[in-house]
């Protein structure tokens, strides 16, 4: 049985390419990078070029990366030190974050105080930046903005550079959560002020067990791991050597090719949108997720009939995806962002899925979801025939 990956908002294949250099460092480059012998310059330099790399995509200083283990990593350094570091004293965020954002935003509320606003998204999960301006305004506080850039469930973007203006405006820092954009959108930090953003390598066929932080030179943010003065002495440790080269490498070849990749991935989603359209009958799509407005990579589906095992019978079919975040997969209940966007009828009587694409989905691979989604579907519709018959 070929086995069909459809979950690619939760990780992504590592490309060949990023295997390629990563084997070559670990036998070669295993220097630790403090260390002054030429082994250790030599994978110091390695990862300095990376830096540099990254800080070229972002058109930011090379001093303003931070590598990291994940983005949950950087979204919690970032958070935690804003309020133990710069005196932070309210978060306005949104119930539409990622579970690492919104449970380090309920930490610092539980642990140090920090008043908590949310901002409501409207019924297709948009936040509204009248809204978050009136929120600033309402208060004196010195306050971090914290919102995704473009949500991992419905693929719904942010606003960044007019929310980032906003949060200048009314001098509150600004957080964003990128993971999900980082590698697949151009990102211009000279032109949009954001103070903070986040990166997980394996969203973009990079390795797990790497990331970065963006952190603005003029912040004054401060580090929470402590110890030595690596990473610009905000994140003591030895640094991760064959994960930065092979984050680094997998950067390259995204912006590379990026115009061809997303032209595929959006062509392809497409196609998803219309055979799903075609053959269920009374299919929707979450948030904004089938429009072009909207995320490429990520389509979240509402399927007309309630099935919680769908995710193991699509499984067992060889086809992987995922009823939510990677993060709340598992959970017995919808993640909260659906739960804020679906009604009570919709809860109880309809079936969520995300399927998320990358450059390697072929049409081949839509027509085999479609395919299992119909037959899943039939079983439904011939059950309610017969409870109909019954009665």
């Amino acid at each position: 049985m070929d086995k069909i990956y459809l979950d690619n908002a939760a990780t992504t294949p590592l490309s060949a390419e990023v295997i390629d250099v990563m084997v070559d460092v670990m036998k070669v480059n295993y220097g630790n990078p403090s260390s002054t012998h030429s082994f250790g310059q030599e994978a110091k330099i390695l990862i300095e070029n990376v830096r540099r790399s990254v800080a070229d995509y972002l058109k930011v200083s090379p001093s303003e990366i931070i590598f990291t283990s994940c983005g949950t990593e950087s979204n919690n350094m970032i958070i935690k030190s804003c309020v133990e570091h710069l005196n932070i004293e309210r978060i306005i965020t949104s119930p539409l974050e990622h579970k690492c954002v919104a449970e380090t935003v309920l930490d610092m509320k539980k642990r140090h105080g920090v008043e908590v606003v949310y901002l409501r998204p409207n019924p297709e999960g948009d936040i509204d930046l009248d809204k978050l301006a009136e929120a600033l305004k309402s208060s004196e506080k010195k306050t971090l903005v914290t919102l995704m850039h473009a949500n991992n469930e419905i693929g719904n973007i942010l606003d960044i550079k007019k929310t980032a203006l906003i949060c200048k405006e009314h001098g509150a820092l600004f957080h964003s959560d990128t993971v999900q954009t980082m590698a697949h959108m151009e990102l211009d930090f000279s032109d949009i002020p954001v103070d903070f953003a986040s990166c997980s390598a394996h969203k973009f066929h990079g390795p797990k067990g790497s990331g970065f932080a963006f952190v603005r030179k003029s912040s004054g943010l401060k580090a929470l791991i402590t110890g030595g003065p690596q990473e610009r002495s905000l994140r003591a440790g030895t640094e991760n050597v064959c994960g930065i080269v092979g984050l680094g490498k997998a950067l390259e070849l995204s912006v590379l090719h990026m115009t061809e990749y997303s032209g595929h991935i959006k062509n392809i989603k497409k196609y998803c949108v219309d055979r799903l359209t075609e053959e269920i009958s009374g299919v929707k799509f979450n948030g904004r997720s089938a429009g072009e407005e909207s995320l490429y990579t990520v389509l979240n589906v509402l399927l007309p009939f309630k099935d919680p095992m769908i995710g193991l019978k699509l499984d067992m079919r060889g086809i992987a995806i995922s009823q939510g975040s990677a993060c709340s997969s598992g959970a017995a209940k919808p993640s909260m962002v659906l739960m804020m966007l679906l009604s009570e009828d919709e809860l109880e009587n309809s079936t969520p899925l995300r399927v998320s694409f990358s450059h390697l989905t072929t049409k081949n691979e839509i027509d085999a979801l479609v395919t299992a989604l119909k037959e899943i579907a039939k079983d439904f519709t011939i059950e309610n025939t017969n409870s109909a018959y019954r009665q």
